[in-house]
C-alpha cells in the first residue's frame, strides 16, 4: 500500500476559502457519511462553489460517547467510513449482504450502537471474499502496518469491550509470552483489523487523488491527545505519558474555565511525559505528524496550546477548576516542521508564551467569529483584526451554528451584536442586510470572505444557516446529539454553490 510521502507546503499570500464538514456527516445509506458517492458528490458541489479546501474531522476509530477525540488509536482509521457499495462493485461483497440493514432511524442522526453492532460484521464477509494473496496485502502485513492496533481491538472484544486497564493482568501488562500465543491463536481475526485498515486507505487515496483532480486539498484534524483507552497508553505507558506506577491517571486533561464552559473541559487524557519524549528527539511525534501528511494536503492540530503549557488536573478532581500549567516542549518539537501545512487551533486560554510558539513556527492560527463579542473593539477575533497568516471560521465543530448563535442572544445582547456587526461590515465596505436571519448569516460569510485571511473555513450547517438541530458537539456532555447530525444530498443545493463562487470570485479566493 503506497502513501503519499511528500508533506505540504504553506501557500503563502493565497486566499482560499474551504467548507467544514466532517464524513460522518456526509449523506449515505449506511446510517453514517462514507468514503462513497456521498463524499465524491460533496467534492463536485465544492468544485461548483469555487472552494480550495475540504477540512474533515479526525478519521478516528470513536471511542467514549463516540468522539473522534476520543479513540482507540493515535492514527488508526475508522472502519465505519469504509463503503460498502464500492466493495460491491470489487467484488468483495453481495448488496444481499447489507441491504437488509436498518442502520438508522433517523437520515438526519448517526446511530452508532447499530453500526457497532452491524458494520464489523459486513466487513468480515468482505474479507472472507478477498483475495489474501494480493502483493499489496502481502506488503501491508509483512510491514506490520497497524497490527498493535489490530491487537488492541481484537483483545477489548476478547475482553468484552472493557478499558484494557482492567483485562488480566498478564494482558493488561502486554506480557511478551502471552500477546505471542494470543497472537497465533487468533491471526485471522488480527488480520481482519488490519485489513479494515488497508481497505480504508485504499478508498482514501482513491478519494484523495479524485480531490487533487478538482483543484481541492484535504484539511485533516489531529487531536493532540490520546484516549486513556487506546494502544499506545497500553503498550507506550512508560515511554510516552504521565502515569502512576499502576499505570493509572495521576493527571489528566483539560482546560480551564473558559468561553465553552464555566467549569472547564475535563477530558479525562493522559498527559505526555515531555522529558521522556525530547530524550528521543520527539520521535513519536514527529513520526505521527509526518505520518498525518500521507493522509491529508494540511494538517490542523488541536489544542495547539498545550504545546507550550498544558493544563493539568489530578486524577480526583471533579471538574476542570482544579488544575495546573505545566511546561511542554514549545517550538523545539517543530525545528524541522516549519514549512508544513499546519494550523494551530490556538483557541482557550492564549498568552504570550502561546504568542511566541506561533510566531516562532509561522503556523496559521485560528480567528472564530463567535467570540468577537465582548464589546472590545480590538477583540482579535473580530474581523477587522485579522491578519494575513490566519485560518478565519464562522464557528467550529465545537461551537454552536452560526444560526443558533445569533438566535439566543437575549436582546440587549442582540442589538450590540448587530451594532458591532454592522461597523465591521462598514469598515470592510461589504453590504450588511439583515432582512432575515439568512441574510444575516450571508452578511457574516461575505464579511470573513472579505477580511485579510489567507484562508477562510465555513461549517457547512452555516452555509446552510440551519439552528441547534445541526450543532455538532457541545463541549463537556455527553448526549445522542453530540456528533451525530447528517446531511442529506438535497441540503447541497446549486444556488447555495453559486453564492460562494461569487463570494470567492468577488475576494479573490
Amino acid at each position: 500500500m503506497k502513501t503519499r510521502e511528500k508533506e505540504s507546503t504553506i501557500k503563502q499570500k493565497e486566499r482560499r476559502a474551504g467548507i467544514l464538514l466532517p464524513v460522518s456527516s456526509l449523506p449515505s445509506r449506511f446510517g453514517i457519511g462514507t468514503l462513497g458517492q456521498g463524499a465524491y458528490d460533496f467534492i463536485d458541489w465544492l468544485e461548483e462553489s469555487g472552494i480550495k479546501i475540504w477540512q474533515v474531522l479526525p478519521l478516528l476509530p470513536t471511542g467514549y460517547g463516540d468522539s473522534p477525540y476520543q479513540s482507540f488509536a493515535s492514527d488508526a482509521l475508522n472502519h465505519y467510513f469504509i463503503d460498502l457499495d464500492i466493495l460491491q462493485k470489487e467484488g468483495l461483497l453481495q448488496t444481499a449482504d447489507y441491504e437488509h440493514i436498518v442502520w438508522s432511524d433517523d437520515e438526519r442522526r448517526v446511530d452508532y450502537g447499530r453500526l457497532f453492532a452491524y458494520k464489523a460484521e459486513v466487513l468480515k464477509k468482505a474479507f472472507a471474499n478477498f483475495d489474501k494473496q494480493n502483493p499489496q496485502w502481502q506488503e501491508f502485513l509483512a510491514r506490520g502496518f497497524y497490527a498493535d492496533f489490530a491487537l488492541f481491538m481484537s483483545l477489548k472484544a476478547h475482553f468484552n469491550h472493557r478499558p484494557w486497564n482492567e483485562w488480566e493482568e498478564a494482558y493488561k501488562n502486554a506480557e511478551e509470552q502471552v500477546l505471542s500465543a494470543y497472537k497465533k491463536e487468533h491471526e485471522e481475526e488480527l488480520a481482519f483489523w488490519q485489513f479494515t485498515q488497508f481497505i480504508f486507505l485504499k478508498q482514501w487515496n482513491d478519494l484523495l487523488a479524485y480531490a487533487h483532480g478538482k483543484g481541492i486539498e484535504i484539511m485533516g484534524d489531529m487531536p493532540i491527545y490520546v484516549s486513556y483507552d487506546s494502544v499506545e497508553t497500553w503498550l507506550h505507558r512508560d515511554e510516552l505519558f504521565m502515569l502512576d506506577k499502576k499505570g493509572n491517571t495521576s493527571l489528566r486533561a483539560g482546560v480551564p474555565p473558559d468561553a465553552f464552559s464555566e467549569d472547564g473541559q475535563l477530558w479525562g487524557n493522559p498527559v505526555y511525559d515531555w522529558k521522556k519524549l525530547k530524550a528521543t528527539g520527539y520521535k513519536w511525534w514527529k513520526d505521527r505528524i509526518h505520518y498525518a501528511f500521507t493522509l491529508f494536503d494540511i494538517v490542523r492540530i488541536d489544542h495547539f496550546r498545550a504545546f507550550d503549557r498544558f493544563y493539568a488536573i489530578p486524577a480526583r478532581a471533579e471538574t476542570a477548576k482544579e488544575g495546573k500549567w505545566m511546561h511542554g516542549p514549545k517550538s523545539a518539537l517543530f525545528e524541522d516542521m516549519k514549512t508544513c501545512a499546519i494550523v494551530a487551533e490556538d483557541l482557550g486560554v492564549i498568552d504570550d508564551g502561546v504568542r511566541k510558539l506561533l510566531a516562532d513556527t509561522g503556523y496559521a492560527g485560528m480567528k472564530v467569529f463567535e467570540f468577537a463579542f465582548d464589546d472590545n473593539p480590538e477583540n482579535e477575533y473580530l474581523p477587522s483584526q485579522y491578519n494575513e497568516n490566519c485560518v478565519a471560521y464562522t464557528g467550529t465543530h465545537d461551537n454552536e451554528t452560526l444560526r443558533a448563535f445569533i438566535e439566543n442572544m437575549d436582546a440587549r445582547a442582540r442589538k450590540s451584536f448587530e451594532k458591532e456587526l454592522e461597523n465591521q461590515c462598514l469598515l470592510a465596505d461589504v453590504p450588511y442586510i439583515t432582512e432575515t436571519i439568512a441574510d444575516e448569516c450571508d452578511s457574516i460569510i461575505r464579511l470573513l470572505m472579505s477580511s485579510k485571511a489567507d484562508t477562510v473555513i465555513v461549517p457547512m450547517h452555516d452555509v446552510l444557516c440551519l439552528g441547534e438541530e445541526a450543532r455538532l458537539n457541545a463541549p463537556s456532555t455527553v448526549s445522542g446529539q453530540n456528533w451525530t447530525f447528517r446531511f442529506v444530498k438535497e441540503d447541497f443545493k446549486k444556488r447555495r454553490a453559486s453564492f460562494l463562487k461569487e463570494l470567492c470570485q468577488e475576494f479573490n479566493r
